[in-house]
This record gives structure tokens, C-alpha cells and sequence, in this order.
């Protein structure tokens, strides 16, 4: 086939999942790729007809796969791109391995980072495979250091942002990443940051879980954020297998806000106004069935023709929606989230420890609240969470009953290693550890509007009450009211561009330490949208729903030191 346009694609394990957030296979056909296979997989067939685009992470591993490529290349050429900056010694491995000249092409393309949304990214750093925390707290894994400042810089490099750096001041690991960052771009990598200022200097806000350990604790209920706690989402993609009575084309579920304009329209929705679109959404499917039967004639029959994919389409996506929805309830319902939530939101919002103590308390123990009416008990790890939400929430109040409270666990037979989520987690995420800002952790909606800055919340719903953190801290951003002391500047511009803590911020990159949520991505989708002059992208490690978050602070635990007895004393928490 000679000048045949059919290409192949070779990935790497990482830019698969890129490539998979960003590309439909469709799309990938409209560019002439035809075959996609790993570079990793040695099985391939020779096709020397064919010519090879390459799309890898320059790492060791992937390197070392694509040097043998080209020592005994498999197609006629190769164009190589890369997500991320190559060092100068991989390019000059990756030229002495191509004798045969079959490189055609080197190109850089900075996405190394897992683009989940549009103004939402991720670097998959999960726990226990992607560690983040090391051998005591506050310091780095290993690896994971070296992956979120390259992931960082690849971000900045494709934004062409050159920002100016802030951190939480009790941050050692917030601080260790932005002092790296800033050597990146003023030493290491000055050339590729010679981007042209904008009207004010952009922002790259680095913050530390630890300093907001409420919000991925809490039941959210909004669409998105809801299937990720109940059912998970991974690289959008949701794992329905393990549920009884789905049909096969719906083990493996997308979810992407770019090709399903229902999911988009639908996604920050709350449960009840979720249930109402679902509801007008089948009456649409409904009305086009109705009118897809009254065929009377060749134009009709015509029209249903050209218009039968697009219902195919519509027809698959109603019966998505439709069984997501009734997954979530299903879960909803046998999880006794309704109950749970409500407890949730009081002790996030409200100071009212005797009421929630009782409330807790029987949760807990199952207590039948109605003789008529027996109830399931609720699932173990709710009640851990529960009971870590009432830990953080009265660490300080004199009769707090923690200690009580992990014993009533443990006579119910919940592990120890499930229970010790709480110990650690007063650890790294107590009064005493997390930034004194004059900011509440345990905040709810009181107004619509921040002088200069708009918010927006659904203040009636007994569910939504409580609100990140994220929100107080980005308002005081883009007001230019955070304070230097807690959230120390570092500016890459030097004397040339003097920078103050007054500044006011328009283009602002969030990087969460130890992981974001997805209901502070709906908290930054509302701000972008009431906020024209402000553009918020966020991101973090990973993107958490509570198990996740309570597997990462396990998997701390079991190698951070034990609190002193003066910690264990001011946490009242028995070891």
C-alpha cells in the first residue's frame, strides 16, 4: 500500500489513559489511526507498509521500550511525541538507537496529567499502588514527589502559564513542592516559561489536604461526586460488572462531559432536580419513539433513516442515565445514606454535641427508632466515618467521647487497623496541625455574594449544607486578601515584576496535596460561571470519595510514628 495514510499508535500504561480522556476511538479514525496497540507489547506484528506515531511518558520504562522499537522497527516510520520535557541524554540515546532513520519527527506536547474535565485534572496518585506520604508526616513518597512536579510543570507548560506560587505555611510537603516548581521555572526550564504576561501575574495555589479532611468525609449529593462515592469513577469511566441484572452494554459506563450533553447539563445536579431531568429526559425519548412509528411514506422513511443514529444514540444514553440513577438509589437506600448524610451535615455545620452524640450513637449501636419499621445496621465503614467526622468536629469540647466511641467499635467487631483511621487522622489533620486562617473547616452557606466575589448555594437543602474550604480560600485569592505569612509567596519574576499579597489573581491553578474532590470541582465550576473574570482550574494527587481518602490516610498511618503522649493527651484518644 504505497502512501497508504492508515497509521498506527503505539502508547505507553500512562498516555493510554490520557489518550482515552481526550479521544474517542471515532475521532481517532477521523486522523486516519487505525491500530492501536502498546509499545510495551512485544507480540506486535511487522507492518512496514505502515507508518508509527508514538505518544509515550519519557520515563525509564517507555524509553527503554521505544529504543528496541527503533533497533528493529516494526513499521516504515516513526514520529515520536512526548508528554513532558525529554532530558538531553534521552534524546541522544533515543538518536544513537536510530540507525535506520526511521525517526521522522521529536515533538514535546506537555500533558502528563490526566485531563477528568474541563477545568478538572488529576494525576492518579492513589494509595496503596501511588503512595504519596512517606515514612513520617509531612514528607513525600519517593517517586511521587519527582511525579507531581513534573505533572505540575507539564500543566503550566500547556496552560503557558507562568504563575506566581503560594502554599499553606504549614505545609512541608505544599512547601518542598512550590520551592521545586519555582526552580523549575526560573533555572531548569526558563526557556520553555518565556511566555507573555498577561494582565496580572497567573496563580498556582498549592494546598494541603490535611487542612480540609471534612469535605471527602461528607456523602455528596450531587450526580457526579455521587456516583464516584457510590460506585467509583475511574478515568470517567464507570465499573457496573458486579451489579446484578445489567444488560452487557452496560457493565462499562463513560461519563464524559464532552460527548454526552445530558451528563454536562446534569452532572452538579442535586439527587431530587436529578431525578426531575432524568424524568423530562425518557418523555423526550418517549415523544421521538412515537413519531419514529408514524412511517407513511418513502419521506418518512427517509427521515427515520437519517435520523435513526441519532436515536440509537439518544435510546443507549436514557437507558445509562436511567441505571445509574436507580444504582444510586439502590445504594442510597441500603447504605441509609438518607439518615447518615443528615448527621453528617449537622456535625459539619452545627455545635450541637449532645444531640449528635445521641443521633450517633444510634447509628451506631442500630437502635429501632420505629418498632414497626426494622432496619438493616448501617455498613462498617460508614460508621468509621462517622465516627472520625465526630472526632474532628469535637477534638476540643470537654466532653468529648471519642475514646468511648472506638470501643463501641471494637465490641461490634470492626478491626482495629479500620478503627485506627481515626487516630491517624486527628494526627495529621487535628486543631493543632491544620492552618489557622481565621477559617473554619466546619463552615455552611450563609450568603450569596463575598464582597467582590459571587457564590452560590442551595442553602435549602438539608443535605448541602456544609461548604469546602476551597471556596473561603479562592475568594480571598482573587480579592487579594490572603494573608502572606500563612500562604507564603514565592515569585518567579524576581525584581523585575514585584509582587504583593494584595494582588488580586484572574487565572488561578489549585494543586491539593494528598487529593481533591469532585464536589470542589462543582464548587469551582459555580465560581467560574458567576465569576466571568476569573478562570479556576483544580486538581490535586488524585480525586477522592471517601473510601479512597480513608484508604490514604491508612496507608499513612501504618508507617508514620505514633502521637506523643502530649498529642494523645490534646486529642483525648486512646491508642
Amino acid at each position: 500500500m504505497p502512501g497508504s495514510k492508515i497509521r498506527v499508535l503505539l502508547l505507553d500504561s500512562y498516555t493510554t489513559s490520557v489518550v482515552s480522556l481526550n479521544c474517542t476511538q471515532s475521532e481517532l479514525l477521523q486522523h486516519d489511526i487505525y491500530l492501536i496497540n502498546r509499545i510495551d507489547n512485544a507480540n506486535r506484528d511487522k507492518m512496514r507498509h505502515l507508518k508509527c506515531i508514538c505518544y509515550l511518558k519519557p520515563c525509564d520504562e517507555s524509553i527503554n521500550c521505544l529504543l528496541e522499537e527503533l533497533r528493529n522497527p516494526k513499521y516504515s516510520s516513526y514520529e515520536l511525541y512526548f508528554n513532558n520535557a525529554l532530558s538531553k541524554s534521552q534524546l541522544e540515546r533515543l538518536a544513537e538507537s536510530d540507525d535506520l532513520e526511521v525517526v521522522t519527527k521529536v515533538e514535546e506536547l506537555f500533558q502528563d496529567y490526566l485531563t477528568v474535565d474541563k477545568t478538572l485534572y488529576s494525576l492518579a496518585l492513589q494509595a496503596p499502588k501511588n503512595r504519596i506520604y512517606g515514612d513520617s508526616m509531612g514528607t513525600w513518597q519517593g517517586s511521587s514527589f519527582n511525579t507531581c512536579t513534573q505533572g505540575l510543570l507539564s500543566l503550566l507548560l500547556s496552560l503557558k502559564l507562568k504563575p506566581v506560587i503560594r502554599y499553606e505555611a504549614n505545609s512541608k510537603m505544599g512547601s518542598k513542592l512550590a520551592k521545586e516548581i519555582l526552580y523549575n521555572v526560573e533555572k531548569t526550564n526558563s526557556s520553555l516559561f518565556d511566555f507573555k504576561l498577561r494582565d496580572s501575574p497567573p496563580l498556582l495555589l498549592i494546598l494541603d489536604r490535611k487542612n480540609d479532611p471534612i469535605t471527602p468525609l461528607l456523602t455528596p449529593w450531587t450526580f457526579q461526586s455521587m456516583v464516584h462515592e457510590l460506585i467509583g469513577i475511574e478515568n470517567n469511566t464507570v465499573d457496573l460488572a458486579n451489579v446484578p441484572g445489567i444488560s452487557q452494554d452496560l457493565k462499562k459506563i463513560v461519563l464524559s462531559s464532552r460527548q454526552d450533553k445530558f451528563y454536562q447539563e446534569s452532572m452538579y445536579l442535586n439527587f431530587g432536580d436529578l431525578s426531575d431531568k432524568i424524568k423530562d429526559y425518557v418523555s423526550q425519548y418517549k415523544s421521538k419513539t412515537k413519531s419514529s412509528k408514524d412511517i407513511n411514506s418513502i419521506e418518512d422513511m427517509k427521515k427515520f433513516i437519517e435520523e435513526f443514529p441519532e436515536f440509537k444514540k439518544l435510546s443507549g444514553n436514557v437507558s445509562k442515565h436511567m441505571t445509574l440513577a436507580s444504582e444510586l438509589d439502590r445504594r442510597i437506600n441500603r447504605g441509609r445514606l438518607w439518615e447518615v448524610s443528615e448527621l453528617e451535615q449537622n456535625m459539619s455545620c452545627h455545635d450541637q454535641h449532645n444531640s449528635d452524640l445521641q443521633e450517633l450513637e444510634t447509628l451506631l449501636l442500630n437502635r429501632q427508632t420505629d418498632p414497626q419499621k426494622q432496619v438493616k445496621p448501617i455498613p462498617d465503614d460508614t460508621k468509621v466515618r462517622l465516627v472520625a467526622i465526630y472526632a474532628l468536629r469535637y477534638e476540643s469540647n470537654s466532653n468529648n467521647q471519642t475514646t468511648r466511641l472506638k470501643n463501641l467499635l471494637k465490641e461490634q467487631g470492626i478491626p482495629l487497623y479500620k478503627i485506627a483511621i481515626i487516630d491517624t487522622l486527628l494526627q495529621m489533620s487535628g486543631s493543632r496541625s491544620r492552618l489557622d486562617d481565621g477559617q473554619s473547616i466546619f463552615d455552611k452557606a450563609t450568603s450569596n455574594l463575598i464582597t467582590g466575589f459571587k457564590t452560590s448555594h442551595a442553602t435549602d437543602n438539608l443535605f448541602m449544607q456544609h461548604v469546602p474550604r476551597l471556596e473561603n480560600v479562592l475568594s480571598r485569592a482573587a480579592r487579594g486578601k490572603l494573608n502572606e505569612s500563612l500562604y507564603p509567596i514565592l515569585n518567579p519574576y524576581g525584581s523585575s515584576l514585584p509582587i504583593s499579597s494584595q494582588d488580586k489573581a484572574q487565572d488561578i491553578v489549585v494543586f491539593f496535596v494528598g487529593g481533591a474532590t469532585y464536589e470542589e470541582a462543582r464548587i469551582v465550576h459555580s465560581l467560574n460561571e458567576l465569576n466571568k473574570g476569573i478562570r479556576i482550574v483544580l486538581g490535586g494527587t488524585t480525586i477522592h470519595n471517601s473510601k479512597s481518602f480513608m484508604d490514604d490516610i491508612e496507608d499513612a498511618g501504618d508507617r508514620w510514628p505514633k502521637p506523643t503522649a502530649e498529642q494523645r493527651l490534646h486529642q483525648r484518644v486512646q491508642l
